[in-house]
């Protein structure tokens, strides 16, 4: 925990697996972005992980950096749990280390949550928001998938899939996630659980640029789509038999550095 007497206001989580380049770039880019108290939790699933010295590089000159080794076993929900165990702040936001985009959208998210959003999540494909670079399949699969998911479903959410998610520490235990450790699996299913439970539920456009400065996707077509199609259908039996009408939108103006408009769905 940082020496500072301010407490922690955000924890920033960031799974990583042989992320060191684009670690490297995040880091920097928080540590001058973000001006509020918070602090940056990396978790690695292996003491091999190229992240590793990469971080304790940079541990002097970022003393709100901290490293966390998941013991848990492998995989992004394993992670994440690993890091909110640790983490220390009043919020706690899931970011992924290789989109550098999504950084300006950081204090509209903590807006909304401050406005009484529950759970505030971002968006790649709705209200200005983009997708750039990564998988072009991928690309494909999640933006149909979202699309189609949210007609069919009535999901609040455009972009129930992506990564990036803010909420208190306590939401994430009450969630009780379940998802095999495939991809982003427990990003959708948190979005599902989130509305499920009748959270206050925030959208934040982005502009993601996934894999900017190189290093390898994870992106696997067989497994990834078996475990996205089985919450798929899970979410979409539930949440339809629940939903009664289509969430009502509120748009607002942001009044961050970020050019885009934040949404809170009700």
């Amino acid at each position: 925990m940082s020496d500072t007497l301010v407490p922690v206001r955000l924890s920033i989580l960031l799974p990583v697996r042989n992320e060191g380049i684009n670690l490297k770039i995040m880091l920097k880019i928080l540590h001058a972005v973000l001006e509020i108290p918070h602090e940056v939790v990396v978790i690695c699933d292996s003491p091999e992980d190229t992240s590793i010295p990469v971080v304790r590089a940079m541990e002097a000159d970022y003393p709100n950096l901290r490293l966390v080794q998941n013991d848990m076993g492998r995989g992004v929900i394993r992670a994440i749990r690993a890091g909110v165990d640790a983490a220390h702040g009043e919020y706690i936001l899931i970011f992924a280390a290789d989109e550098v985009g999504p950084v300006l959208a950081i204090d509209d998210m903590l807006q909304l949550a401050d406005q009484g959003c529950d759970f505030v999540s971002c968006t790649r494909y709705a209200h200005g928001g983009r997708r750039l670079g990564g998988s072009v399949l991928g690309q494909i699969l999640s933006r149909i998938a979202n699309r189609l998911f949210h007609l069919i479903s009535g999901c609040a959410l455009t972009d129930a899939t992506t990564g990036i998610k803010l909420m208190r520490r306590s939401v994430y235990y009450d969630l009780n996630l379940e998802a095999k450790p495939v991809g982003w699996a427990v990003a959708f299913e948190m979005s599902m659980k989130a509305q499920l439970a009748g959270l206050k539920m925030g959208e934040v456009p982005i502009i993601s640029i996934d894999r900017l400065y190189g290093g390898q996707s994870t992106f696997k077509p067989g497994p990834w789509t078996v475990e996205y199609l089985r919450w798929f259908i899970w979410g979409s039996m539930r949440l339809r038999a629940k939903t009664i009408h289509t969430p009502h939108v509120e748009v607002r103006t942001s009044k961050s550095t970020n050019p885009l408009a934040a949404k809170v769905l009700k």
